[in-house]
């Protein structure tokens, strides 16, 4: 590209053919004052700032809007240059709030910015009172404070230009000029597609994004994707969006698995946080962004990631053993492969993959789902031992040079203060479902009553059902409110008995045969701050027996870990670094590592995932690797211009159909088929596309410039 050299203020700045003076001056660290200019963004030249006087031309011009030519002479710095502008700049304060410091966009205003460079003071002019600021300012997402809009005309700009979309425009009204929406409807009705670029470009406080909208604890080109701040694995959500959209589904499943092992298993049942975090729950309902995720999996004929997927580094000689086949344990395992560590798996069950095969319902995640995941992690080189057990994990450190310890929580806990807890035919929920999903004996009789009321007591419902058995879930919480609302429709529609507000007293009957349940009723509870003790309130006389032939605790989960397994451990049974304190990845044994339920308690799948990358990375780099896992499988651009979609904000989230409770509560087959193909891309098309904003340039502000 043709290069050559101009001269500013008697400096001589390098420009490129096309270059006005302006960018020339910029990209060469120059400061020259400009508002209206962005550098995304095509020229307007309307602020008036960036005037400057050329040897041989008559009277100044606006560098934003004349070519840089080979030797030319400019000057950006004399007393009637500094004139122009600061009377340019009363004339965009004459109709500016004076409110500086109670302003949001305070201290990151690029108009305060200039004042201070320019030592201008609120307009000494008649002060000018707009008549149509207050025009389509109540709008979701993006706060209009149209007094403090200075005309620049940038949002209009990134709207038209850089999105097109051509939401926003000039509008006059009462011989005033404003900017506005097209007939000044709301940004809803103009076909706003809600992707910020015009509070990004924003160079005051008239644009500004509602407040909570976007989380301010974490680094703000992170904070701009909501959905995938949310995830735990930070997958790059917006990305398979746009490849389910535009129906090159393998790509999409390119993109989640460069951030986790089982998109499958997730896409059934992912805890969603993310769709917690999307931007667009404040236009109507946030994407369908797990069923999205078992979309593309579903639909993933090709699988042209695979390759890549299954590539190695090396071999570097090292051996890691890793205790636990679940989520957590898989994923350290397939990475430290992927480093090239020969890696070996002990699982104790029958089965690999933990909670997934062994802890969760069959409707809810079928085994056969779960199982072609783990094949591919066997593909890739990592060995699975099932049916071999680890009775001390210190013994296991001296054939190996890294051990991970990722065996979970697979102990369901009993509340033991509970009078027969003790009994025959009383079970945790570990049980129950690990017999149900591996074929296990175990006598339940007619009728089971079941202790507890989150999602994990309904997921054991759902299954008793399934086994053909009468299901009574007891629990404290009005409504079963500790569980999904979608969880106990279900359950509900499928036969389960809810004893909400009730408080358990004994189990009744004798040690070999259960016959009920003792309960009374209660007004409301909560429990003691300090010891964690159960307060409640209740109602009198209300005591009876809720019959049943056993009973099953959905009362949380353990590790079951004893001294004898050669860690040190907390009174809980977590292991812990005993340099802390506390329950993290290192433990008490050097070359032994910890993740996944183990270390956090039960949490969910995808936190296991993204523990199981963090500790593999932790022990690469003990094992003299770099530590670096992260990998691009699918190469993608962002294309800036979205268009628009008319009733954008109003679209509908796709929901999976689900089957009747008749179809569904006879069999553990999954519960809904999944989305179609024109669901799918409906859902992609109302993606806000968030990873946008980010790819905007920031502006600098006058005192990042080395000449200014």
């Amino acid at each position: 590209m043709e290069k050559f050299t101009l001269y500013i203020d008697g400096n001589p700045i390098e420009a490129t053919k096309g270059q006005t003076i302006l960018e020339a001056a910029l990209a060469n660290d120059y400061y020259i004052p400009h508002l209206c200019t962005h550098p995304d963004l095509p020229t307007q030249g309307g602020c008036n700032l960036c005037v400057v006087e050329i040897e041989g031309i008559a009277g100044p011009v606006r560098a934003c809007e004349s070519p840089a030519r080979e030797g030319i002479r400019v000057t950006s710095k004399s007393e009637s240059l500094s004139h122009r502008r600061s009377v340019a700049m009363e004339l965009m304060l004459a109709g500016h709030p004076h409110d500086c410091t109670s302003c949001k966009a305070y201290l990151k205003c690029e108009l305060q910015a200039m004042m201070q460079y320019l030592g201008a003071v609120h307009s000494r002019l008649r002060t000018v009172n707009r008549q149509n600021t207050n025009i389509n300012t109540n709008n979701p997402l993006i706060v209009r404070e149209m007094e403090r809009c200075i005309q620049c005309g940038r949002c209009v700009r990134a709207c038209r230009e850089m999105r097109g979309v051509d939401a926003l425009s000039f509008n006059k009204l009462n011989d005033e000029t404003y900017i506005s929406t097209p007939g000044d409807l709301p940004l809803a009705d103009a076909g706003c597609r809600f992707c910020g670029a015009c509070v990004e470009v924003c160079p005051t406080g008239a644009l500004q994004d509602e407040a909570g909208v976007f989380r301010t604890d974490v680094p703000r080109e992170q904070a701009l994707i909501p959905c995938q701040v949310e995830c735990a694995a930070h997958i790059d959500i917006p990305a398979y969006l746009r490849f389910i959209k535009e129906g090159k589904y393998s790509e999409a499943v390119g993109v989640i698995r460069e951030k986790v092992t089982f998109p499958h298993a997730l896409g059934y049942v992912c805890n969603n946080l993310c769709e917690d975090g999307c931007k667009r729950t404040k236009l109507n309902e946030p994407i369908s962004i797990r069923d999205m995720k078992r979309f593309a999996v579903e639909h993933d004929k090709e699988q042209i990631w695979k390759e890549k997927y299954l590539r190695t580094k090396p071999r570097t000689g090292k051996k890691v053993a890793v205790v636990g086949a679940g989520p957590a344990g898989l994923t350290a395992a397939y990475y430290l492969n992927k480093q090239g560590h020969d890696v070996t798996v002990f699982e104790k069950q029958k089965i690999a993959g933990g909670h997934m095969t062994g802890g969760m319902p069959e409707y809810r995640i079928p085994t056969r789902d779960v199982l072609a995941e783990i094949k591919i992690i066997e593909e890739s080189g990592v060995k699975i031992i099932c049916e071999h057990p680890i009775s001390n994990v210190a013994e296991l450190k001296k054939d190996y040079d890294a051990v991970v310890v990722a065996i979970g929580t697979s102990i369901g806990k009993k509340l033991s203060y509970l009078p027969g807890s003790d009994f025959d035919h009383v079970y945790t929920a570990v049980d129950l479902l690990r017999a149900n999903r591996l074929g296990l004996p175990i006598e339940l009789g007619e009728t089971v009553n079941i202790i507890g009321g989150g999602n994990v007591a309904f997921d054991v419902a759902r299954t008793l059902i399934r086994m053909g058995k009468k299901v009574n879930v007891v629990c404290l919480e009005k409504n079963a409110s500790q569980a999904s609302p979608e969880e106990v429709h279900e359950a509900i529609e499928e036969g389960v008995n809810i004893f909400d507000c009730h408080s358990n007293e004994a189990i009744v009957g004798t040690k070999e045969k259960v016959t009920g349940l003792r309960v009374h009723k209660i007004n409301s509870f909560y429990f003691h701050p300090e010891t964690r003790a159960l307060v409640e309130d209740p109602v009198p006389d209300s005591t009876y027996v809720i019959p049943c032939d056993s009973i099953v605790f959905a009362a949380g989960q353990v590790t079951g870990l004893a001294k004898d397994f050669g860690l040190e451990l907390n009174r809980f049974g977590y292991p812990i670094d005993p340099r802390t304190g506390k329950s993290e990845y290192t433990t008490s044994v050097e070359g032994v590592f910890a993740a996944g339920d183990v270390i956090t308690g039960t949490k969910f799948v995808i936190n296991a995932i993204a523990g199981g990358r963090d500790v593999a990375s932790l022990v690469d780099k003990y094992l003299g690797g770099d530590g670096e896992i992260d990998e691009t499988l699918i190469e993608r651009t962002r294309e800036p211009v979205i268009g628009r979609i008319d009733d954008f904000a109003r679209m509908p989230r796709q929901q999976m159909a689900l089957k009747s409770p008749e179809e569904r509560k006879y069999n553990f087959l999954p519960v809904s088929e999944g989305l179609t193909c024109e669901q799918a891309t409906c859902e992609g098309t109302r993606c806000l596309q968030c990873d946008l904003r980010p790819d905007i340039t920031r502006v600098k502000l006058w005192t990042e410039y080395a000449h200014k």
